[in-house]
């Protein structure tokens, strides 16, 4: 399946709340016939279906459990199981430690726990965590974000996507991103403290690792798109674009 893409649809890129025109943080990768959503912000989960209903992902992946990143998984439960939808299996659900658990307390309205296994199969993920989901084969690293919290790299078909998820820069996301052609990462804004990449680290991060692309995503409120790409172009010299919602990017 070389000569078919892998390819990533910008869901939303908003943080720390939805903006009129897009919803927070959210992806969905595709390689053929595999899709993953990588991660569920508020208001992703009505764009995903303009690509695949839930029943046609292949697995769901969640890189920390603030809400501008996973809140969507909320409805998604409902969807999966008291909707329209005949879900012949729970959908994989990649997720940081006490993710169930953290579904399971807000979605539980009784005595009894929400049956959250019943909507997904839950793998916790680790530093290094490895999975090959139909033609995607999927690393992910423990970064530095302030909680647990992870970055993701995709590859299928000869060809690399590493997405930051949100962090500071660290060694672990320089590993991970080491010659990939495309690198989605994080700008949240002008002062990134120890939990976020500002426009430069950005630029940074993708001239350390040598990557062929720069996608940068979760712009903070305080910057504009245009800025962060000015910001990020100063340490980086390669071709640097914004994660409109909607754009869809071949990789490479």
């Amino acid at each position: 399946m070389d000569d078919i893409p892998l390819q990533l649809t910008v869901l939303g890129s908003a943080t720390p709340y939805p903006d009129v025109d897009n919803p927070c943080s959210g992806y969905l990768v595709s390689h053929g016939d595999t899709h993953v959503w990588v991660d569920a912000g508020t208001g992703t989960l009505g764009e995903l279906q303009r690509h695949v209903r839930l029943d046609e992902l292949d697995a769901i992946w969640i890189s920390h459990l603030h809400a501008d990143h996973s809140a969507d998984l909320l409805t998604a439960y409902y969807g999966l199981l008291y909707a329209d939808i005949e879900l012949a299996a729970p959908v994989p659900l990649y997720g940081p430690p006490g993710i169930a658990d953290r579904l399971a307390g807000f979605l539980t309205n009784g005595p009894a726990r929400s049956p959250v296994e019943s909507a997904f199969a839950v793998r916790e993920l680790h530093d290094g965590h490895r999975v090959r989901i139909g033609t995607l084969e999927l690393v992910s690293r423990a970064v530095e974000h302030g909680m647990p919290a992870f970055a993701l790299r995709v590859e299928a078909g000869g060809a690399a996507l590493v997405y930051s998820g949100d962090c500071a820069p660290c060694a672990g996301l320089d590993e991970l991103a080491a010659g990939c052609d495309v690198l989605l990462c994080e700008a949240d804004g002008p002062d990134g403290g120890q939990a976020h990449h500002t426009p430069r680290d950005a630029g940074q991060t993708a001239a350390k690792a040598g990557a062929g692309r720069l996608v940068l995503t979760h712009v903070g409120r305080f910057l504009t798109p245009d800025e962060a790409i000015k910001g990020a172009a100063a340490r980086y010299a390669g071709p640097v674009a914004y994660a409109v919602p909607g754009a869809v990017f071949r990789v490479p």
